[in-house]
C-alpha cells in the first residue's frame, strides 16, 4: 500500500480530522549470532525494507485508539492513558501499549492520547521481528509527534522493555536495536553486553540474500524461548563457581572445554556450548564480511544452523528441511535458520543467477516433505525508522 491508501484507510477507521503523520520501521534478519543476545554476545543482524507503517494523529483528550489493517476483524481497539495494562485479549495492541508502559517507567508522560493505524508487510509469525518492528515504529511515531527527547538507542531499549516488562517475553536487545539503528546495505555488529556497535558493509557481489519462510507460524511468547534463557542462566551459574564471568559470551571455546564439567546438567551444557561457539563464529563471520570472503561466511552459516539444531534444539522439521535442501543446491554458499526458531524463516546466501533454480528445487522438496508450500523473499537491507 502507498501513503495515500494508508491515509484513506486511517480516515475510514478513525474519521475525519487533521492529517496523520506516517512513519516506517523495517523488520530484521539476523545473518549470524543466534540466541546469544541475552547471553552478552555479539550479533550481526540487519534491518529490512519490508516492515511496518504507523500513521499517528494526536487527540485533545487522553483516549487511545488502535486499528490494524492486518487484523481488521479486531476492529478499533480503545484504551486510555489513565488506565492501560497487559491483557491477552488485547492482542497486537499490547506491543504499542508496552511502549507507552516503558515510557511511563522512564517518567515520560504524553500530553494527550492518539489514534494509531498500523499496516505491516512482514509475514506474521515468520521470525522477521514483526513485533519489534511494531514497537520501534510506535516509539518513533510517538517521539516525533510528541517531541520527546528519545534517541534511536532509546527506541530499541523501550521496545525491549515493552516485551520484557509488559508482554512477558524475556527477549534480548538484538531485534529492536537492529531495526532502530539499521542502515542501508549494512549489518549492525552489536555487542549486546555493552551496546557498543559498528556497521559492517554487506557487499554480496553477484549473490543475494534469500529468506525462506516455512509458513509455520511460531509465537515467541508461547515457545520455549524463556526456557532456553533459563537453561543458559543455569549453565552460567555453574561456570561461575570457578570462572570470574558475568555472561556466557565471555567464555572462549578453549576455556569452555576446560571447564564444561562444572555444568553437571547435560542439557545446560549443550546450551552453553552453542552460545560459546556461536559467539566465536559471529566474530569470525564479521571478519569474513569485511574481507569479502562470502564462501567462508556461508560455511559459518551452515555451522551455526547445525549448532542451533543439535545443541540449542530450537530448529524443527520445517526449518531443517529448508536449510538442508538449500545447502544441497548449486549456487548456495550457506544457509541457516534465523530468529528464535520453532518455525519462521531460514536465510541463505545464493548466487543471483541461480536463485530461481534454488527456489524451485527447495520449494518442490519442501512441499513433498512437509505437505504445504513455503515462501521466498529476496531480502533488501534498509535504514532505521523514518517519517514518510
Amino acid at each position: 500500500m502507498n501513503k495515500q491508501e494508508l491515509i484513506i484507510a486511517f480516515y475510514t477507521a478513525f474519521g475525519p480530522g487533521e492529517d496523520p503523520r506516517c512513519f516506517f520501521a523495517g523488520g530484521r534478519v539476523n545473518l549470524i549470532g543466534e540466541h546469544v543476545d541475552y547471553n552478552g554476545g555479539h550479533v550481526l543482524p540487519c534491518a529490512l525494507t519490508m516492515g511496518t507503517w504507523g500513521l499517528l494523529r494526536r487527540r485533545a483528550d487522553r483516549r487511545l485508539r488502535f486499528y490494524s489493517l492486518n487484523f481488521p476483524q479486531a476492529g478499533v481497539q480503545e484504551g486510555s492513558l489513565d488506565d492501560f495494562s497487559y491483557r491477552k485479549a488485547q492482542g497486537w495492541t499490547n506491543y504499542p501499549l508496552g511502549v507507552l508502559f516503558a515510557l511511563k517507567e522512564r517518567g515520560i508522560t504524553l500530553e494527550g492520547g492518539f489514534e494509531l493505524l498500523i499496516y505491516g508487510n512482514i509475514p506474521n509469525g515468520a521470525g522477521l521481528s514483526s513485533s519489534a518492528s511494531l514497537e520501534v515504529v510506535t516509539g518513533a511515531a510517538v517521539r516525533e509527534c510528541f517531541n520527546l527527547c528519545v534517541t534511536d538507542v532509546d527506541l530499541a531499549l523501550l521496545g525491549q522493555r515493552a516485551e520484557n516488562g509488559f508482554v512477558g517475553l524475556n527477549s534480548g536487545i538484538m531485534d529492536q536495536f537492529s531495526i532502530a539503528l539499521g542502515r542501508k546495505d549494512r549489518a549492525v555488529y552489536l555487542d549486546t553486553a555493552t551496546l557498543a556497535y559498528e556497521y559492517v558493509p554487506v557487499d554480496l557481489g553477484d549473490c543475494l540474500l534469500l529468506v525462506m519462510n516455512t509458513c509455520k507460524r511460531r509465537t515467541l511468547a508461547d515457545s520455549k524461548y524463556n526456557q532456553r534463557r533459563s537453561e543458559c542462566e543455569g549453565a552460567l551459574a555453574a561456570l561461575q563457581q570457578k570462572l570470574p564471568i558475568e555472561n556466557l559470551a565471555q567464555v572462549s571455546p578453549e576455556v569452555f572445554e576446560q571447564n564444561k564439567a562444572l555444568i553437571t546438567d547435560e542439557v545446560q551444557r549443550q546450551r552453553a556450548k552453542h552460545v560459546v561457539y556461536e559467539c566465536e563464529r559471529t566474530v569470525r563471520a564479521c571478519a569474513c564480511l569485511r574481507r569479502g570472503e562470502l564462501n567462508a561466511f556461508g560455511q559459518l552459516m551452515n555451522e551455526s544452523h547445525a549448532s542451533l539444531r543439535d545443541l540449542y534444539e530450537v530448529s524443527c522439521k520445517e526449518l531443517n528441511t529448508l536449510v538442508e535442501e538449500a545447502q544441497k543446491q548449486p549456487g548456495v554458499l550457506g544457509a541457516r535458520m534465523t530468529g528464535a526458531g520453532f518455525g519462521g524463516c531460514a536465510v541463505a546466501i545464493v548466487k543471483a543467477d541461480q536463485a530461481q533454480k534454488v527456489m524451485d528445487a527447495v520449494g518442490r522438496a519442501y512441499e513433498a516433505a512437509i505437505g504445504h508450500p513455503c515462501a521466498f523473499y529476496t531480502a533488501t537491507i534498509g535504514d532505521g525508522p523514518k517519517e514518510i
